[in-house]
């Protein structure tokens, strides 16, 4: 390490001797001056030759910690033997005798015992001691009621657990369980002793008891860390601890494997379903496809006919079983997936709708409205509710929190509008740019916020928002370009372009991972197959949408302008 070679001869090697090691109180070392010669007039040695109470090649793992968590590792794995042997082995106890009794007297219900033993195991703060003590005390209140012994139960509750706890609440549930004749068996319930014991090793200091799993904690972190900074991961396969992670670029989708050629004017918007098996997609030619995927590519399952403007966007319910179009400042249409029919057009005097979404529930809709306003209708057609004031521009995409809660809008041209519904509240995403679009994640903590200056910008939006990331590289000057997250865990964001490419980044580390060609013309919206990581789709200008892959396929999709095509009439 660092140059040295562990084979070199014994007496190149530095000599020290024991009275000249001088220990810290943290476990380091440092050396005395030995035989006359100032520290500084040779060369030092490396930490590994003279300190033994770290492992690894950098020097920073404290063997005891390691040798410590590795026990507790064997015991929870059930290898108590081995647990034990290497204690004996090695010298290092996995916990002191005071914690070993302290341990045994909770599992055998020696409650006044182990709370005695409690303030002798070198414990320095007095709340995690009085909150240890409450705790193992109120079990002993439970083991006594359950066993019938009320009386016994009343004393501890009067003169052990009322002066430790500084929650009257929790006093009076605990009294109730003596005078209801019923108490609530959330409260009377008796947990495990073992279940005690968990309880109490998340109160008590990691150097006291080892936590739980400690082990398998600390390696998920390392696998889920290389994962985290992998550029191109994009893989289902399980992880494996023989060696380091890596993902190649050929886990991202970037070769065309099928070219759908069916509507006859610029392809808008496209959206996969949910379960992703379907695709939506809408165009200038006043339609929308729904595709359907399947191992041989997408084929045309229903091509949805009857608006009588172009179709600037689609919305599949909760359930993936109905579909929802939007014309350009016309009317919202709701469609059957299974057979294509049109089940409900909805429309409002005196207002075109320019933008749609499912409640989560999947028993309403929304719809912003040219008058800046949104409003939700139930399925049948009927208006429910409506908030009005400037909530939606005329060009506006809009969603709803998963929850039901929050609903999401562009309220002004640089402005995002997080709107809860139940409590008024209103929270803004302000921008110095123009927004012409957003996409929400899954998880609904982020949002992606394309803009007019060619940037895409990820906003954090639990609580307070906060911008987190930047994308740029992307073209955009004349159209609406969609973004959106997508790949596993969503670790990466894909966008449209007016270069007519496709452009992909690391969500985390912002840097570019592909740029993919093939569009003839602009390419307005991307959309990640949730259910496929392998498999991105974008709309362009040219009347196509090209379904992206694996570069290691074997083969390509045929395409699909042929796949029986099934016109459905609009009318209700």
């Amino acid at each position: 390490m660092g140059g040295v070679d562990d084979e070199e001869p014994a007496l190149k090697r530095m000599k020290v001797s024991a009275k000249g090691l001088t220990a810290l109180s943290n476990g380091s070392s440092t050396l005395e001056t030995v035989g006359g010669f100032s520290s500084d007039s040779m060369a030092r040695p490396l930490p590994s030759e003279v300190d033994e109470q770290v492992v690894g090649s950098k020097g920073v793992i404290k063997r005891e910690e390691f040798v410590r968590i590795i026990a507790k590792a064997l015991y929870s794995l059930g290898y108590r033997k081995s647990g034990e042997r290497l204690e004996e082995e090695s010298g290092i106890p996995l916990h002191s005798p005071g914690v070993n009794l302290f341990t045994q007297q909770v599992l055998d219900g020696n409650w006044d015992e182990s709370v005695a033993t409690l303030h002798k195991i070198g414990l320095a703060d007095e709340n995690v001691v009085r909150s240890a003590s409450c705790l193992i005390l109120e079990q002993k209140f439970f083991e006594l009621l359950h066993g019938e012994k009320v009386m016994e139960a009343l004393m501890t509750l009067r003169e052990e657990i009322t002066p430790l706890c500084n929650y009257s609440s929790r006093i009076r549930e605990l009294s109730s369980c003596l005078v209801s004749p019923s108490p609530k068996q959330d409260i009377l319930k008796v947990r495990s002793r073992s279940k005690l014991l968990e309880e109490l090793q998340k109160l008590l200091p990691p150097t006291v008891m080892i936590p739980e799993k400690r082990l398998e904690h600390l390696v998920e972190q390392a696998l889920i860390l290389q994962t985290e900074t992998c550029p191109f991961h994009n893989s289902l396969d399980k992880m494996s601890l023989y060696s380091d992670h890596h993902c190649g670029k050929e886990l991202i989708p970037s070769r065309t494997v099928q070219i759908l050629e069916t509507h006859d004017d610029e392809v808008w918007f496209v959206q996969f379903s949910h379960n992703g098996q379907y695709l939506a997609s809408a165009s200038n030619d006043q339609t929308a496809i729904i595709w359907e995927v399947g191992v041989n590519g997408l084929s045309v399952k229903h091509r949805l006919s009857g608006h009588q403007k172009p179709i600037s966007s689609v919305s599949w319910s909760p359930n993936d079983e109905e579909l929802l179009t939007c014309g350009v400042e016309e009317s919202i249409r709701r469609w059957d997936v299974s057979t294509g029919k049109c089940l409900q057009i909805y429309e409002k005097a005196g207002a075109a709708l320019v933008s749609c979404t499912w409640f989560p529930s999947g028993k309403h809709i929304l719809s912003g409205l040219s008058d800046k306003s949104i409003c939700m209708w139930e399925l049948d057609g009927k208006e429910v509710e409506s908030w009005k004031g400037q909530k939606s521009l005329k060009i506006s995409d809009l969603d709803i929190t998963d929850d039901g809660k929050e609903i999401l809008s562009i309220c002004k041209p640089n402005t995002i509008l997080l709107f809860n519904k139940e409590t008024k509240d209103e929270r803004f995403i302000e921008e110095t740019q123009t927004i012409t679009s957003f996409s929400l994640s899954k998880d609904n903590k982020f949002l992606l916020v394309n803009l007019l200056n060619q940037e895409i910008h990820l906003w954090n939006i639990e609580g307070d928002p906060k911008l987190v990331g930047k994308y740029k590289g992307h073209r955009r000057a004349r159209f609406i370009i969609r973004s959106c997250f997508g790949g596993l865990k969503q670790a990466f964001i894909a966008s449209g372009s007016e270069d007519s490419q496709v452009y992909i980044w690391h969500r985390s580390s912002e840097e570019p991972v592909e740029t993919l060609p093939g569009h003839s013309g602009a390419v307005n919206c991307v959309s990640w197959n949730p259910a496929n990581p392998h498999m991105l789709a974008s709309a362009s200008d040219d009347r196509t949408i090209r379904i992206w892959g694996l570069n290691n396929l074997n083969k390509k999709y045929q395409n699909a302008h042929s796949n029986g095509i099934h016109y459905c009439n609009g009318g209700t």
